[in-house]
């Protein structure tokens, strides 16, 4: 019997297990944090709460509503995209109106970011993070890249609504695997536009023609997909008489005090058509009769230039208008918009813009910085908030690799992770002690739990402990610490006699490859110095008084001695003027922008209803995208 080919399928190593049936990775789904709301004052929230809104900060999509007047908040998620979405299933499965994703070409490990401390440039190197995901995703070539891609693909193929749409932006190098990944799970006849984006940037290229252009395949999740046309006269004539278009029409008597060239020229070409001159009343332009539709060639978008306002020095970043074609053919106002490779946040702020709701994440740090900061500059940026997995994410990675009572009864399996910490650390384990648990040359080690901040209260009993057995030194290594902790805890181990050092376990603990490469560093936590002081009138002003990051190494040398202010590190800063041991709300905020390096080092003024002490969260993130807070109880007269 002959044999039978039933499909043209795309096949690599690992799509089929030894018995021929197909690998599915299994699909993390975690509780989601709200670490941040922006654009929302307490009061505000306080507000919606009598409403009725239930508001959680461990975040409960079932009760948020699907309207901005219901309650709804966009999203910014920081965090392993596949985890995020997997994580997004329970709540969003089959209501995402349009994805648009721009995965990483096959470029090289190059992700470096232009950064700039006070008046120098540099170029800061991709993270570890970062550089683990490229090689997760490329380390063997097209095969793993496909793999990584399909996998995700398939899981925004659940998020997607009945009459949704994906938009999946790629180049020359992986365009035709994309295609056939996307023919195979979305099915060929759901293909709606392949998009080619013209851009004609310059080039070089001597042996063959210059490759200028990018492609942007349309899926469909069905029939009855959503589609907007667009007339070609968007982006030459519209644009320019916005605020004069009615009835997508231009009328003389509009437009007739504005008389430059292009509109004197069509003055000229009307009146001649008509053999009189124009009244007020006239038609100068009509785009439903002249203009064509736009057609699957963007020809008139161009990269972003240099000196343009939206060119924020990320690498990937894609310019506005070409996600405003996207976004406003492909979904409508209300829809709900995602990037799940959001970069620099283009994706999301054009959809704000447009009156779409929108939720985008990003496995990078200074990404999820970059993107907040782009929205906070759009004239009234509606409320998000930011999230992650947070403690969630380490539960299940110390439950994979440890066992699941780790933070419970279970000592073997305590015993195993503080011996696997204490390795990466450089540091032998301690036999016969209470609460330290290991030796790095004259210091002591602590090791704080998995799920729950290091408390003081542990730091003074390893401190305690250190003085007992005639030690001068405790390193202490954590994940997350107890709000104000660092000041009074050090101060009080200096004044015992006992040198303290509070060092952050990283995230690269839980990726296996930064590991095996021994790619692990443990940071000293910034230090943050505010002052509050309430003024004759009555407002509360914090300034800032000091800061410092550690984590400058690969800061190179020759930066780091032209560096004369410590507030050149600082990027961003934040006050949540009555912090309730939950979320961080902003109060006042303030931020460096490529057009404007300086910062505000003192506060607006804030005034209190009431008398009382009130405590008050401030937040800082410095020019590589790490926040510190430091916890301020403020007597207020």
């Amino acid at each position: 019997m002959p044999f039978e080919i039933n499909k043209t399928e795309l096949v690599w190593p690992g799509k089929y297990d030894a018995d021929g049936n197909l690998v599915q990775p299994p699909r993390v789904s975690l509780p989601f944090q709200v670490i941040e709301r922006v654009n929302e004052t307490r009061a505000t929230r306080e507000a919606k709460k009598a409403e009725g809104l239930t508001l959680f900060d461990v975040w409960d999509g079932a009760n948020e509503g699907a309207t901005f007047e219901d309650g709804w908040r966009n999203k910014l998620i920081w965090g392993e995209n596949a985890a995020v979405m997997g994580s997004l299933m329970e709540q969003f499965s089959g209501k995402i109106d349009l994805i648009y994703i721009d995965p990483p070409f096959d470029v090289g490990a190059d992700f470096g970011i232009q950064i700039q401390i006070g008046e120098i440039d540099f170029v800061k190197d991709s993270s570890i993070i970062e550089e683990v995901a490229y090689r997760d995703t490329w380390g063997q070539g097209r095969d793993s890249y496909i793999a990584m891609f399909v996998e995700r693909i398939r899981i925004m193929h659940s998020l997607l609504s009945p009459k949704s749409l994906i938009a999946v932006h790629s180049d020359w190098r992986v365009a035709h695997h994309i295609r056939s990944v996307m023919d195979e799970v979305f099915g060929a006849d759901q293909l709606v536009n392949d998009l080619v984006w013209r851009y004609g940037k310059m080039s070089n290229a001597s042996r063959r023609f210059p490759q200028n252009h990018d492609n942007i395949c349309v899926y469909a999740k069905s029939d009855i997909h959503t589609f907007n046309p667009i007339k070609e006269a968007d982006s030459e004539y519209k644009n320019r008489f916005e605020r004069h278009v009615k009835n997508n029409k231009v009328f003389f008597g509009t437009v007739k005090e504005s008389l430059d060239k292009l509109i004197l020229g069509r003055i000229k070409k009307v009146e001649k058509e008509l053999g009189r001159d124009l009244t007020d009343s006239d038609i100068l332009f009509d785009f439903d009769k002249e203009f064509k539709s736009q057609d699957d060639v963007f020809y008139d978008i161009s990269i972003i230039k240099g000196n343009a306002q939206e060119k924020l020095d990320y690498p990937t970043q894609k310019p506005e208008a070409l996600l405003n074609r996207i976004v406003d053919a492909y979904s409508n106002s209300g829809d709900l918009v995602a990037d799940f490779f959001c970069g620099s946040g283009t994706t999301l702020a054009v959809a704000e813009k447009l009156g779409r709701r929108w939720i985008g994440a990003d496995m990078g740090r200074y990404a999820i910085h970059t993107t907040r900061k782009r929205l906070l500059e759009i004239e009234k940026c509606r409320p998000f908030e930011v999230l992650n997995l947070g403690s969630y994410e380490r539960q299940f990675w110390s439950t994979a690799n440890f066992g699941k009572d780790l933070d419970g009864d279970g000592q073997i399996n305590l015993l195993e992770y503080i011996a696997f910490i204490l390795k990466l650390y450089g540091a032998e384990p301690l036999t016969g002690s209470s609460h330290l648990h290991g030796r790095k040359g004259d210091a002591y080690i602590y090791v704080g739990p998995v799920s729950n901040p290091v408390t003081i209260a542990e730091i003074e009993q390893a401190v305690n402990e250190c003085r007992s057995m005639k030690g001068s030194t405790v390193h202490v290594l954590g994940w997350e610490w107890e709000m104000g902790l660092h000041d009074p805890i050090v101060g009080e181990a200096k004044r015992l006699g006992v040198k303290l050092a509070l060092r952050q376990i990283p995230r690269e603990v839980m990726e296996a490859e930064a590991v095996r490469k021994g790619q692990i560093k443990f940071f000293e936590l910034a230090y943050l110095d505010v002052e509050l002081q309430q003024k004759p009138n009555g407002g509360v002003v914090c300034t800032l008084n000091d800061f410092s990051t550690p984590n400058t190494d690969f800061v190179p040398a020759e930066v780091r001695e032209k560096i004369k202010k410590w507030s050149d590190y600082v990027d961003y800063w934040a006050v949540d003027w009555d912090f309730q041991n939950d979320t961080f709300n902003h109060g006042f905020v303030t931020y460096r922008t490529r057009q404007d390096r300086t910062l505000q080092l003192k506060s607006d003024p804030h005034k209190y209803n009431k008398a009382g002490t009130y405590k008050v969260m401030i937040k800082a993130i410095d020019i590589f995208g790490n926040d510190t807070s430091k916890l301020v109880e403020f007597k207020v007269k």
